[in-house]
This record gives structure tokens, sequence and C-alpha cells, in this order.
């Protein structure tokens, strides 16, 4: 993503690594923000959100047109459809994606992209950590969980919370709901565990695809996944949160190795 010319990379030739840990700083900053006339805030760290376009084109379709949508992510697409969008997105085409478009065939297209990502969202070196979590239960599996996601790249990290909060949206929406006149609105019956089993193996891959063995999960591997994903959907928002006393800890340690960047986020701040 793009940065101000007066960015915390005009400092050092090196970006700070411990910079990183404050991707994710403050509660209003997992809210989508939408302000007129006014520049966006910066964050304590002026990376910007790094979200692909065509998961964040995706998501915003869906949430728009799909969430009402019976069976999403698991009926039917077409084939021929989802192709031409994949080498638009692929040619670096502005995809405008509108009411016209099949909600069946975005959905198999946001699908396609986390399962064909180069190293997966999860990156695979992690893979057995996050999957070590099914076994422990309560605040124990929320803070190991956490404490993994900090260990994401940034443009990881951004585009598993976007999914994330995409999907609890969708689960919000699973069951019929009665509208002010009392005519039922139909829910789409996907719920969180329904949603973690369709998307799971896409997030949390232990080979690449197409290689040996690769998609040939044993039962424990499947259902350790699913429980995963559900934890990571139910618990987004919490859990891509850094605590006051985390980010002190980084900013006494920038202190020692970057005070530029100190001065740098206090002048912003």
């Amino acid at each position: 993503g793009a940065m101000s010319v007066d960015s915390i990379t005009d400092l050092s030739d090196n970006t700070s690594k411990l910079l990183e840990a404050l991707q994710l700083s403050h509660a209003h900053e997992l809210e989508p923000r939408r302000s007129r006339g006014k520049k966006k805030p910066l964050s304590l760290n002026p990376i910007t959100w790094q979200v692909p376009r065509i998961v964040d084109r995706c998501c915003t379709h869906l949430e728009m047109h799909g969430l009402q949508t019976v069976g999403i992510f698991r009926v039917g697409s077409s084939k021929k459809r989802v192709q031409q969008l994949r080498e638009e997105f692929d040619r670096g085409l502005d995809v405008f994606l509108d009411e016209h478009q099949s909600v069946h065939d975005v959905a198999a297209l946001l699908k396609e992209f986390l399962r064909d990502m180069p190293d997966s969202l999860i990156p695979r070196e992690l893979y057995g950590a996050f999957l070590s979590t099914a076994t422990m239960e309560g605040p124990a599996q929320l803070d190991t969980l956490q404490l993994l996601l900090f260990l994401l790249p940034p443009c990881h990290s951004d585009t598993l919370l976007r999914l994330l909060r995409f999907l609890a949206e969708v689960a919000r929406h699973a069951e019929s709901s009665w509208d002010p006149e009392g005519h039922e609105i139909p829910g789409n019956k996907m719920t969180v565990s329904n949603l973690a089993t369709v998307f799971g193996p896409n997030i949390l891959q232990k080979e690449k695809p197409g290689e040996k063995d690769a998609g040939a999960l044993n039962f424990e591997d499947s259902a350790a996944i699913i429980l995963v994903l559900q934890r990571l959907i139910e618990h987004h928002h919490s859990l891509f949160m850094v605590s006051p006393e985390m980010q002190c800890d980084v900013l006494r340690r920038l202190f020692q190795t970057d005070p530029d960047v100190i001065e740098y986020l206090l002048r912003r701040k």
C-alpha cells in the first residue's frame, strides 16, 4: 500500500520490525471509517490498510447483496464467469461488482483467491501452532490465538481481519427474521460452524494447492481447522487488539532501538 511522504520510512532505510507490533492498536481502527473532507487519522503504525482489492470488493459486494442468499458459499457458480472475473482482477483492472453480478460467482471467486494464494492467509509455517490451540479451552485458547495472530505479516493480518469481520456478518444473518411489517426475511443458513467448514481448508493449509497430499487431511486435522476458524470468527474483534500493556512494552523497546520512531509517533499523535 502507498504511504504519505511524511511517513515512518523516511526516518530510516530499515523499517523497524518492532513497529509492526503496533499494527493493531485501537478499537476504533477495527471499524471502517467514512469521513468526507477529512484525511483518515493515522494509527500508531502509519502503514496503510493492506487488503487485496479482490478480497475487499468481494466482501463488500456480498455484504450488500448476499446476506439473505440461502446457501451462500455452498451453491454452485458459473465457472466461466468466475474465470472471467479472476482474469480481470489478475490484469489489474478496476473491476466493479454491482447488483448484476451473481452472488454465487463472487462467493466462488473469493474462495478461489484464498485457496490459491502462494502462501495461505495463515502462513503454513504457523499451521501446526494454530491447530494446537484446538485442544485448549477458555482464556488460554484465546490468549494463544491472539499471540499467534500477532506473528502474521501485516498484509495477512489485515486481510484475515477483513475476512473474519465479513464472515461474522454472514453468520449474523443465518437465521430467518421478520421486518417491522411482519414479513419474513429468509436466513442464509450459513452458521459460524458452516462457514468454518467451508473456509477453514482455504485459510489453514498444510501443503500448497497441487502438491502431493494437498487436501488429504485426516479427520483430526479437519476437525481442528474448523474449530480454530470458529473461534477466530466468534472472537475476531478482541483477538485483533493489542493491549495497552503490550503497546507500552513495544514503545519502551523502540525508545532504545529507534528513538526517531518514538519522536515521529508522538508528533503524529
